[in-house]
């Protein structure tokens, strides 16, 4: 499986490294991306929405008339 190389700042790893419980930044960064990913797909399977999370959170809606 081919390989990516991505630089992250140090204190950032480190979180990560204490979050996941590894001693390995590249082992850390991995279980968290397959995590994020596990959970996007139990979403989908829950609510049927392959989009979920994803709308345009930036439209204002408009107040009704009264």
């Amino acid at each position: 499986m081919p390989k990516i190389t991505v630089s992250l700042d140090a204190n950032l790893a480190i979180d990560v490294m204490l979050l996941s419980g590894t001693r390995s930044p590249q082992d850390a960064v991995e279980l968290i991306v397959r995590d994020y990913l596990a959970r996007g797909h139990r979403t989908e399977a829950r609510t049927g929405r392959p989009d979920h999370g994803t709308e345009d959170r930036g439209h204002i809606p408009t107040p009704p008339e009264t």
